[in-house]
């Protein structure tokens, strides 16, 4: 990579990093990158509302290669010291969304001036932390014909600068499952008068263990529980509503869809046998990131080609991704990048992206774009 190309990403990176912005009002943000590569390039960028793309048209046009990044922040107060530290309170970058875009930024860079026997999409993506933004972005692989995805992410706990790949499922699929219940409120001292919705969510909760049992699910299933939120302070009154919020996660999607299918049966069961009301809502909602076979041997060839180190990924990370809404449509493959074994996690206080990520992650790419 041309240093003076990585001195102005890095530049950047810090820029981003200063001006974090929760998932769906990243405004700022999208604007900024856009107007760096309309300074920096002579890309064809596209914007669609809450997020873009940009596209190096080649003279050969072989095919049609996407690469993307996220770009939304945390709601996480910055409490390290730096230079570039978000200006904002209760936000940062917190999981390296900064460092994602920077490099795809760098490697626009580097196509813009080398060229490429391919045409190469840059897509950049809101909204990752809550789900949203891939499966409205997602609409550029039918449209563009794209013929393959990749994207990547920083990660702490493996060998630092080391590009992780993995065949099948990266990432587990994953939604927030929400359990509504009403019935009818009476004085505590006539509890029979009334329904309290306690006992159904009771046996809900006291059901979870069966369900999520190893011996009777093909991979990892959980489900765990968030909130319990029955009634309120109130001695003197028997309790009517109750929600029960759970985040169900399963390393196959089907059998997490499995799982929300049997909370669903025996909430409603539940439901009808004490009279009371019942409705579901969903959020947060992720789907298994699975990995092209094809795709990820093209990491492993790029990383030997250019001496880039690399090792396998024994297991799929239970953390979501939906990266995997991508894949569901072409092949495609998400990797990772180590930051360190005993670097901060993402997601913590102490973490901060590590500048010296984004070379790598471009030259991976620019191997990748000619593939």
């Amino acid at each position: 990579m041309e240093n003076k190309n990585l001195q102005l990403v890095i530049q950047l990176r810090h820029e981003l990093h200063a001006h974090p912005e929760l998932s769906n009002h990243e405004v700022w943000t999208k604007q900024y990158l856009m107007e760096f590569l309309k300074t920096h390039t002579n890309l064809e960028v596209v914007d669609r509302g809450r997020w873009f793309y940009a596209i190096y048209h080649s003279k050969v046009g072989k095919r049609n290669i996407a690469f993307r990044a996220d770009f939304d922040a945390l709601p996480i107060e910055e409490t390290i010291e730096l230079p570039y530290g978000s200006k904002y309170p209760g936000v940062s970058h917190k999981c390296g969304h900064d460092g994602h875009s920077s490099t795809l930024c760098g490697f626009a860079l580097e196509i813009d001036q080398k060229g490429s026997d391919n045409n190469i999409y840059f897509l950049f993506q809101h909204a990752e932390e809550t789900g949203d933004g891939a499966a409205e972005c997602a609409i550029l692989i039918e449209e563009k014909k794209i013929d393959e995805i990749f994207g990547w992410h920083n990660m702490s706990g493996i060998q630092e600068n080391t590009v992780y790949v993995i065949n099948g499922t990266a990432q587990y699929a994953s939604k927030g499952m929400s359990i509504y219940m009403e019935g009818i409120p009476s004085h505590a001292s006539e509890p029979e008068n009334g329904i309290n919705p306690a006992f159904a969510i009771a046996k809900i909760i006291d059901r979870i263990p069966s369900f999520i049992d190893p011996t009777k699910n093909k991979g990892n299933v959980l489900c765990t529980v968030v909130q319990v939120d029955l009634g309120e302070k109130a001695f003197g009154v028997n309790a009517s509503k109750g929600t029960l919020r759970m985040t169900i996660r399963a390393l196959y999607e089907e059998e997490m869809d499995r799982l929300q299918r049997s909370l669903e049966n025996l909430a409603q069961a539940e439901a009808e046998k004490y009279g009371l009301k019942v409705r579901f809502e969903y959020q947060d909602e992720f789907p298994e990131t699975t990995n092209h076979e094809e795709s990820s041997n093209k990491i492993r060839q790029v990383c030997a080609k250019k001496n880039i180190p690399m090792l396998e990924l024994n297991e799929a990370f239970r953390a979501s991704e939906d990266f995997g809404h991508y894949t569901k449509l072409t092949k495609g493959s998400y990797c990772y990048i180590g930051n360190g074994e005993d670097y901060p996690n993402i997601h913590t206080f102490e973490y901060d992206f590590k500048d010296d990520l984004i070379e790598t992650g471009v030259e991976l790419f620019k191997g990748l774009a000619e593939c």
